[in-house]
């Protein structure tokens, strides 16, 4: 394991040890009594002292990729309180969580099978305006839709098949990312590199853009965990239009990398993404 992978598990498991608080304040014993009186305080303080043990064992780039690491456990682990303080904050627990750990294990994954293009970037924090615009509107309409709205935001079973759609999409993800190791990329690549092979194995024999169909699925299953009816519209369609132009310009690019061997793979195998064929032209 590269250090960039050992620094960003390292911090990103630390930050997450937050939910121990929780843990401690609801076991009993003379734990309960402190931490249940001072919940906050005592959340305040481990962040604290969190920022400075990251200081103080990362330099530089180093500490670059901790606090990003670390930032994301924190949130995974707050994820996971909100998940087990009560029915009515879990779909807002589970959301958080799994937000938190997508961008996490992106950078991870990518560090562990493709660690010649592992960047900083690799969190994809900054993916896009587009993204960023696209979350805050979701955060604003779940906010809005719980205080006129209450009752809508309790309907817990629409929520777990929302969480079972993200565990695919994420799983799939990073299945996807697995296998063709070295061969994925975050970014479209449009010089083929030395060693880039055809990957046609794996979850790539079902579907051609399997990374593509789990970031899909993921961020459609998002809004369903919010029960956000207008951003899982919304979502649905932006998803659907970013791919549709990502899969064509791709494929273009895969084609003239293969040729006839990536004509025959589109013969044989779909994208994977609902309505999206990709691109039909003839070398």
């Amino acid at each position: 394991m590269i250090i960039e992978a050992k620094d960003s598990l390292t911090s990103f498991l630390t930050g997450s040890c937050i939910i121990l608080i929780a843990i401690l304040a609801n076991i009993g014993g003379p734990f309960a009594f402190v931490f249940n009186n001072f919940f906050y305080i005592a959340i305040a303080l481990y962040v604290v002292v969190f920022g400075i043990w990251l200081s103080v064992n990362f330099k530089g780039p180093r500490f670059q990729n901790a606090i990003r690491g670390g930032f994301l456990g924190l949130v995974f682990g707050i994820g996971l309180m909100l998940s087990v303080s009560g029915w009515v904050v879990m779909p807002l627990g589970w959301y958080i969580a799994m937000l938190a750990f997508f961008h996490w294990s992106e950078y991870f994954v990518t560090a562990l099978t493709n660690p010649s293009h592992i960047v900083l970037d690799s969190y994809l924090l900054n993916h896009s305006t587009a993204y960023q615009v696209a979350a805050v509107a979701s955060w604003i309409e779940y906010t809005i839709e719980l205080l006129v709205f209450p009752e809508m935001k309790k309907v817990l079973w629409l929520s777990a098949i929302g969480l079972l759609i993200v565990m695919f999409g994420e799983a799939l993800r990073k299945i996807a990312m697995c296998t063709a190791r070295s061969n994925f990329n975050h970014y479209v690549q449009h010089v083929k590199e030395e060693g880039h092979i055809l990957v046609t194995h794996g979850v790539y024999r079902f579907f051609r853009h399997p990374a593509y169909v789990g970031w899909f699925w993921w961020s459609v299953g998002t809004q369903i965990i919010l029960v956000n009816p207008i951003c899982f519209i919304a979502y649905t369609a932006a998803s659907w239009k970013f791919f549709q132009g990502r899969v064509v310009a791709e494929e273009i690019t895969l084609l003239n990398f293969f040729g006839e061997q990536y004509l025959d793979y589109q013969k044989r195998v779909g994208t994977g993404l609902p309505f999206i064929k990709g691109y039909r032209g003839e070398l």
